[in-house]
């Protein structure tokens, strides 16, 4: 994904928030949801990256309630563009906020071996890292194989509609608890679960690369972005429409579309060719 030359905001942003029995209701319905895939594959633990971010904030809070701390496996996998201070904030959340088992595994050396296979791709900035998000992927898989355990993912409505993770890479995973939750209602379940408020509000990035937000890449922030999606995406409120209910240009609608457009085979199993017979 190209990164975008300004960020838009809308003057009407959609107010997607919970009341207080539907915070409770999606706590209820997603521990539930995490205790019965562990039931369904026969395991008793689990395995989440953790990056110091809302989504693996949340997903691990819920993840934890749902089976217990004990059976909760944190991985806090750091590379050279990674924020210090969000790498911090990943164990505090594993060691003080959740009391679980977490491991920090620094992923330059993998990354390294890996590009010194194909040199040509180390100046490409989206390829390596995509690269990144993958060798985490394969410390999941790694991780949850020897304990017998299924990886969680982070992966929130907003970002798997416009595709904004890596193929893969966050998104090879075995369940995405909060999948069915807005960015915003993502912010406000945390709040309801007890997240402390200087994690619910920080910035949101990917960390592919160094200096990387999530609302310069995608051109829009989160509030805005959501807007547009619960409109004219899920609810198919014409692009004019849409852009005049919550106050931005008609690019921005037309950009989001593009994004769920293109993005539509991250959301697909890989196709193959028809039977003949």
């Amino acid at each position: 994904m190209a990164e975008a030359d300004t960020v838009v905001r809308a003057d009407s942003p959609l107010d997607l928030t919970f009341s207080e029995a539907e915070l409770e209701a999606h706590r209820e319905h997603i521990t539930e949801f995490v205790e019965a895939q562990l039931d369904a594959a026969g395991v008793e633990r689990a395995v989440i990256g953790l990056s110091g971010g809302i989504d693996s904030t949340l997903t691990s809070y819920l993840a934890a309630e749902a089976v217990g701390a004990d059976a909760l496996h944190g991985l806090v996998m750091p590379s050279e563009v990674n924020r210090e201070d969000n790498m911090s904030d990943a164990e505090r959340i594993a060691e003080e906020l959740l009391g679980i088992e977490y491991d920090v595994i620094e992923i330059n050396p993998i990354v390294d071996a890996v590009l010194d296979t194909y040199p040509e791709a180390a100046g490409d900035q989206m390829a390596v890292g995509n690269l990144r998000v993958r060798c985490r992927a394969l410390l999941n898989y790694l991780v949850a194989n020897h304990e017998n355990a299924l990886v969680l993912g982070t992966g929130n409505r907003s970002e798997s509609l416009v595709g904004y993770y890596t193929k893969y890479g966050d998104g090879a995973v075995d369940c995405h608890p909060i999948a069915p939750l807005y960015k915003q209602q993502v912010r406000q379940l945390a709040t309801h679960v007890g997240v402390p408020d200087d994690l619910v509000d920080k910035t949101p990035s990917a960390e592919m690369w160094s200096g990387q937000t999530d609302a310069e890449e995608m051109g829009m922030d989160y509030d805005t972005l959501d807007s547009v999606l619960a409109l004219h995406i899920d609810g198919g409120v014409p692009k004019a429409a849409t852009a005049d209910h919550i106050g931005v240009p008609e690019s921005a609608v037309e950009r989001v579309r593009e994004m769920y457009e293109g993005s539509a085979h991250k959301r697909a199993m890989p196709p193959g060719p028809t039977p003949l017979y």
